[in-house]
């Protein structure tokens, strides 16, 4: 490199010594001789009502400072030593005018060697700005995660869709003087009390009445996620959310129970994320829905999991339960973030009683899909499901069919099959509460 700066002449050596040490010195200290420029190869972007999260992704390490900006609301990104490709160059074309938290992003050199992002939002925002190692099919990774400053609470939500599936079915009560609103503690204590209906027959209370059950249905995977890949194209994160909707509105049919989905849209959720969302809603069941994958496409059926606190029932209990819990590897998640709350719901193994609910719940589930499918074993199978660990609600996982095999996966993207796939999870479900009724109040509904 530095072969020009001899020379044979005495004379000018001194001379051509010092400025092939500047020139030397200048090369160490330059950002492209220290580090070859980055290069962001893909940018992805995921709305969603919880939270719009934004990945780039490189081939290298990408370091990055960030920081709010107030009134008006924008996050700032410096993306150090980096280029501008059009790949970051198009991020703005990128934001729909539809995105919950994000109006427009802007690109732009903003010193040597510094290329910055500025997101302008839409509200006060809590954002979580983070960094994955390459993991799967991807390289390494920024992730921003766009949260709102005062997020809904998922219980006071789901009230306020009963509400309005209520006055849609005129159930309404009637009319009453305007007061002034309760804070949502009030509410929540209102709700929980034991609710009666008038008996214009008899003039009293009449008390055939029971309790509404709330199921919370987990989609398998989700936005940078996707799960399994049939041969055909169909990704798992596509099926499951697809029979996860079907199953929600079976049971919103009946008048004793409500679902309740952990994610309604393409974004990734934390395994962790999802358990903590059905205790927030005192979920009575958690039913995760996925659909299986094998090196050999030629297994089939269906299957039913529950979580083992003693080591996986078989091999390939074991080998599924490890390829699921990969999921918050393959999504990206803040490792930094501690939440005592999370920790002690992943953590809690000490759960016998909800262990065997959750059996008699899949021996149930598993009863119904095979009147729809093979089995591809016929009993419930044990491992340690992370997404099934929530102390205190019978959980179970149930792969649907395998999406590697070419005939299950056209079935499992044909409308009617998915539709008898949700019916026969809803009759499981329903044949489970026949022999074991829930015992803690939370609302009543008519019988």
């Amino acid at each position: 490199m530095f072969g020009a700066c001899r020379t044979s002449n005495e004379h000018l050596r001194p001379v051509f010594r010092i400025v092939c040490a500047g020139l030397f010195f200048f090369a160490l200290t330059s950002p492209s001789f220290a580090q070859t420029a980055i290069k962001i190869t893909a940018a992805r972007v995921w709305p969603a009502a919880e939270y719009t999260r934004i990945t780039l992704e490189s081939k290298q390490p990408i370091s990055f400072n960030h920081f709010l900006v107030n009134n008006p609301e924008r996050l700032v990104v410096d993306l150090e030593n980096t280029e501008i490709t059009d790949t970051l160059s198009r991020l703005s074309a990128r934001i729909g005018a539809d995105d919950p938290y994000i109006k427009s992003v802007r690109v732009g050199r903003f010193k040597p060697g510094v290329v910055r992002l500025v997101f302008d939002l839409k509200a006060e925002a809590k954002p979580s700005v983070f960094t994955t190692k390459p993991y799967g099919e991807y390289g390494y990774r920024l992730v921003l995660d766009i949260y709102p400053a005062h997020p809904v609470d998922p219980l006071l939500a789901l009230m306020e869709t009963d509400s309005a599936k209520d006055a849609a079915a005129g159930m309404n009560v009637p009319q009453q003087p305007a007061k002034a609103e309760k804070a949502p503690e009030e509410k929540l204590a209102k709700r929980a009390e034991p609710e009666k209906a008038v008996n214009p027959h008899k003039g009293k209370a009449a008390l055939d009445m029971m309790r509404l059950v709330t199921i919370a249905i987990d989609a398998g995977h989700g936005g940078e996620d996707p799960g399994a890949k049939g041969r055909g194209g169909t990704f798992e994160k596509d099926v499951t959310l697809s029979i996860a909707k079907r199953v929600k509105a079976k049971l919103d049919e009946e008048s004793n129970m409500r679902g309740m989905l952990t994610r309604d849209g393409d974004y990734f959720i934390p395994l962790g994320d999802r358990v903590v969302k059905a205790r927030k809603v005192q979920a009575d069941l958690f039913v995760s829905i996925h659909a299986d994958a094998f090196v050999n496409s030629d297994a089939r059926g269906s299957s039913v999991f529950a979580l083992s606190d003693k080591g996986a029932t078989s091999a390939a209990a074991r080998w599924l339960a490890k390829r699921e819990n990969e999921a918050d590897l393959i999504g990206g998640i803040n490792i930094d973030v501690k939440d005592k709350y999370l920790k002690q719901t992943l953590l809690d193994l000490s759960q016998t009683a909800t262990i065997n609910d959750s059996m008699k719940l899949g021996r149930a589930v598993l009863s119904e899909l095979g009147g729809i499918n093979v089995l591809h074993k016929g009993m419930v199978e044990q491992a340690g499901f992370a997404v099934l660990k929530a102390p205190d609600i019978p959980s179970i996982l149930v792969e649907t069919a395998f999406i590697t095999n070419p005939e299950e996966e056209a079935r499992l993207s044909d409308d009617d099959y998915q539709d008898k796939m949700a019916s026969a999870i809803v009759s499981g479900i329903k044949r489970y509460f026949a022999n074991n009724p829930p015992l803690a109040k939370s609302k009543l509904a008519k019988n």
